[in-house]
Formats: structure tokens, sequence, C-alpha cells
């Protein structure tokens, strides 16, 4: 708060203004307040002279008066000003998000100085077919809309200037990269506006360095998750990048949506440390190195964390630090239940025994049928509630040991027909029958389209998961044998065929519930709804692993609270002030209120 000086020639008087004194809404002492300090106590005064001594006792008590009188106005105004401040969060809380969006002749412009800017034939893209490809997706069913150019940039300096350029034709910028995401992350969707700059990051895909030695790896944002992978077994380097949602999946997206996959039970989740730092282009065009590359660091609070699960709506990443864990030998083992809640009993005892345990997968009885008909597996399973686990040691050995741990504790809850791969072509071939789960899923019902839910349960490390195409809700896992229960029970109240595949272990499960015409969309989408207030009532999330996108945001006050996503906007205002960064997104719209 800066205030103004004023001298007075008339009186000999400093006068100090604000202008925050000026709004009625903060201070109700007056319009206008001045804080008149004698001249002999104003910070330029000059030391005392001969003048000065001989100054009457009469006129040293006025001065006294003034000054107690000026104290007496400054505790007020202070106190005034300090109510008034308190006040000012939830007033600017409540301020809504209204991006400030160009008109049509504004974009046209930005795309004319884009192409001008990147004279290169494939850097800039308006091609009706390639619009399209970028504005819709096959794995979700969100609205869509055009944008208006594709640009495909090569370098964070190029990502600046067209960053640049849409700041000043007040241009939205939607990031775009591995196109898996199921939430409508990529779509040009808000209410307010058509169109926009879709930022093409797949071409962006190096690997920039690896240091074995520190077990990490620098990278662009475009790098797939498994290209990472095969690239350092190539080069008989024994670490690998943990986190493994959708084949197809990039580095710069994981970050942006939080991910996480089946080897979250032993590895976490996007939100662990598993991104060291990132390179972000900021919507002023500013770009920020969110922390250096040492394992720990203790300076200020983590920046990258606010990239993480931001989807694009605070920053573009250019360039990311991963983590890298060293290879393990591991095997597979499959054991059948007579119900849910007995396997998800023998879960929670394994993990709490604390032996290797990577994955531990739940897939139910409709699932199993499915994974029969569908005819890839070179076995025929019983049709009952099972679980896939993936075992981790450092040695046969170890790996036995875990698996004879395991064996002892589910058959104690009825799990029967316990199978533990003898080789490694046996334990790849167990796996992929539950890696097909989604093909598996749609052979049940022919010329059906799929709603993947993703829900998500949580207990001390453990938690349950569903989607939207696969919804993926989660509560405590104690929690999740009702969850799947009253699921399945609503599911066939309304007759909608589905399945269930959880990531048992830390507490995710995904329901594929198929329909085949608009009819039975809307009933399904209701189920979806039904289902994710259902984990949220049991301290659950409506999101364990595909973020909130387009799809969820209308739960995000349900299940944060109004303060926390109030935060979350004013985080966004913040660094994002024109609302140009991937609006429609994350953030639930203020009328939205609560998703009732």
């Amino acid at each position: 708060m800066t205030a103004l000086l004023r001298r007075s020639t008339k009186t000999g008087w400093h006068h100090f203004t604000s202008p925050l004194f000026e709004s009625s809404t903060l201070v109700s002492l007056s319009s206008r307040v001045v804080l008149a300090v004698p001249r002999r106590y104003s910070s330029d005064f000059a030391r005392p002279n001969a003048v000065s001594a001989n100054i009457s006792q009469s006129e040293r008590l006025s001065s006294r008066t003034i000054l107690v009188l000026s104290s007496i106005i400054s505790g007020i105004i202070g106190f005034s000003v300090a109510k008034s401040w308190e006040s000012l969060p939830a007033q600017a809380r409540n301020t809504p998000l209204k991006p400030q969006f160009g008109a049509p002749e504004d974009f046209k412009r930005a795309i004319d100085e884009l192409k001008e800017a990147f004279p290169h034939g494939d850097t800039i893209s308006t091609n009706p077919k390639d619009l399209r490809i970028h504005g819709f997706s096959d794995y979700d069913y969100r609205p869509g809309r055009l944008h208006s150019v594709v640009f495909y940039p090569d370098s964070t300096e190029d990502v600046v200037r067209m960053v640049k350029i849409a700041t000043r034709h007040r241009m939205p910028v939607i990031p775009y990269s591995g196109a898996t995401s199921l939430e409508g992350q990529i779509r040009s969707v808000h209410k307010h506006v058509v169109g926009g700059i879709c930022v093409d990051l797949s071409g962006m895909d190096r690997i920039l360095d690896i240091h074995e030695a520190d077990s990490d790896l620098v990278c662009q944002p475009g790098a797939k998750w498994m290209d990472i992978n095969d690239t350092l077994q190539e080069k008989g380097i024994p670490l690998f990048f943990p986190l493994d949602p959708g084949p197809g999946a990039t580095i710069g997206g994981m970050l942006s949506t939080g991910c996480s996959g089946t080897n979250a039970v032993r590895y976490g989740t996007a939100k662990a440390e598993w991104f060291l730092n990132a390179t972000v282009v900021l919507p002023s065009g500013e770009v920020i190195k969110t922390r250096r590359r040492s394992r720990k660091s203790s300076a200020g609070f983590d920046t990258t964390k606010l990239f993480i699960g931001a989807e694009g709506t605070l920053g573009i990443i250019t360039e990311v630090t991963i983590r890298l864990a060293p290879v393990m030998p591991t095997t597979v083992a499959v054991v059948q239940f007579p119900d849910v809640r007995k396997a998800t009993e023998a879960v929670i005892e394994v993990m709490n025994q604390g032996v290797g345990i990577q994955c531990v997968e739940l897939v139910d009885d409709i699932f199993m049928a499915a994974t029969n008909k569908y005819g890839m597996s070179k076995r025929k399973w019983p049709v009952k509630d099972s679980l896939f686990f993936k075992f981790q040691g450092a040695s046969p050995a170890s790996l036995q040991e875990t698996a004879n741990v395991v064996q002892k504790i589910v058959e104690k809850h009825g799990g029967t027909g316990f199978e533990h791969a003898r080789t490694k072509r046996e334990a790849d071939e167990l796996w992929a029958d539950r890696k097909n789960a989604h093909y598996a899923g749609m052979a049940l019902l022919e010329g059906a389209r799929g709603w993947a839910t993703d829900v998500w349960q949580v207990f001390i490390m453990l938690g349950f998961l569903t989607t939207d195409r696969f919804p993926s809700n989660s509560v405590p896992v104690s929690k999740l044998p009702e969850l799947v229960y009253e699921t399945k029970k609503d599911m066939a109240a309304v007759g909608v065929v589905s399945t269930i595949v959880g990531h048992v272990g830390d507490g995710n499960f995904h329901a594929l519930l198929l329909f085949r015409n608009d009819e039975e969309k809307k009933i399904v989408k209701a189920a979806v709804h039904r289902m994710v207030h259902r984990a949220i009532a049991l301290d659950g999330t409506c999101t364990g692993e595909h973020g909130v996108g387009v799809g969820k945001k209308i739960y995000l006050v349900e299940e944060l609270g109004q303060g926390t996503v109030d935060l979350m906007k004013t985080v966004k205002r913040a660094i994002d002030p024109l609302g140009l960064f991937n609006p429609g997104k994350l953030y639930p719209d203020d009328e939205d209120g609560d998703a009732k």
C-alpha cells in the first residue's frame, strides 16, 4: 500500500493520502482520509535550530495534542484497514473466472501472425482433417469443437513465440501430446468461444540426457513412457520409468493429469517425486524451471507440483526431468475368490505383510467371462472374481518366498486355483489377459461402445478406482466391497452390461459400461453420475487416474470443498489473468455449484 506524500504551503503540514482509503467498501470513516503530521515530525524535517528552541510552551502542548490525535486516527485507520483486509481474500476468491477472449477477427490476425513467424509448411496447420483429429477423440464422449489452428513446436523458444502471439490477440491455447486423455482435456470446449490454438507437442519427443549414475533422465514433453523404457533397455541401462498409464501416454500429459497405473501400489503416482523438475512456459511468455536436478531440496515450496494435475491450465511443459527406478525381476500369479469382499480382505492382509508386491489387480466374474469370449487368452478361466498379482524381488528365491506368503493368505480368505507362472513367458501371457481388459470387455456386447469410469479409493497406501470410459472412483479400501457391491447392483437394476477392473493394491478401480445407442448412453451416463457420488460419500474421489478435464469438474466442490476450489481458482487467476490456457477444463464453472 503506497501512501502519497503531499506538503501544504499554508499550514506547514505533510498530508499522507492512500488510494486504498478512497473506497467506502474498505474504510467506513469517510470517503477520504488525510493523516496530518506536524512538519517537524515528518520524514524530512530539519534538525532543531535556535528558532525552534524558542517554541512556546503552548505550541509544544499543541504539537503534543496533534500527535495524540494523529495516533488515535492512525489506530482507527489501521483497525479499519485490517478488518477490511480480512474480507479481501473472500472477495477475491468469489470473483468468477472470466476468460477475456478476442473476437474472430483477432483470432484470424493471430493465425496470420503465426504463419509469418513460422513460415515452414509443417509448423502451422489449418487443414480441416487435422483440426478434427485434434478437436475430437474416440477415447471419450465429451462435447468437442474444432480448433482454429494446430501448432507443431520444436522447442521451448517456439512455444514462447506462440504464447506471446496468442496473448496479444487473446486467443485460447490448448496443449496436446499423446491424445490418450479420457476426460476431454484436449478439447476446444469453452462455451464462450469457438476455436483456439491447439499446441501439438508430440513432435517434441526427444530424450535430451540420461544420467545413469543419478538414476534420472531429461526429456521433452512428447516423449512416451514406453519408448523411454525401450530406449533404456536397448542401451543396456538397468533402469526404467515405473509410472505406467495407457500405452501412448506422453511424459508431458502424464505430469499434467497426475497419472498413475498398475505399478502405483509399489511406486506411487505422478504426485510422488517421479518428476524432479519441469521447464514451463507461463501465460506471460516467461520461461521458468521449477527446481534443480538434485534428488532432494527444501528450497521453498515445491513449484513442480503446482503443475502436476494442472492439465495445462497454468503453463505449457516443454522439458521434464524424471526419476528412474532399478529394473527388478518379476513374476505373476492368479487366484479366484467366491466374491469381491473375500478378495479385498485378502489384499489388505497381503499388503500388510511387507512382501514384494508390484501390482495387485482385481477383476470381476463378468470380466473373466469376457476374457474367455475375447479369445486372445490361451486358457479358459473360471468365471469368478479374481486377483492378478505381480511379484517383485531381487532373486528367484525372494520371488518364491513372496509367492508362498501370498498363497497362504489368499487360501485363508477362500482363494482357490492359485496359479504361479513358472517362466517369464508364462508370466507375460498371464499378465496379457489383464492388460486386454478394455478389448475383452467390449466383446461382451456386439456392436457396443464403452464408457469407462475412474473411481478412487484410499486406505493408507491403498485405494480403488474407476473412469468414464472406465469410470474411476476411489474410497478407503475397507469401503471398497461396499462400493463395488452397490455399483454392480446398480448396473444390474438398470440393465447395463459392465465389467470391473481394479488396481486394488492402491485402491483404484475402473468400470467399463457398455451401450449401443443414445438411449442406453443416457442410462449409462446417469449410472456413472451415481457411482461418483457414491465414491465421494465413502470418503473417496471422483477420479483416481484420469484427471478432471471437462468430465469431472462438476464434482470438485463436492469432493474438495468450496475453499479448496476457490484457492485453485485464485492460483489460476494469478498466473493466467486472461484465462487463455486450456479454458473450460479443471475448474468448476461458477454457476455449477455442487454436482447434484
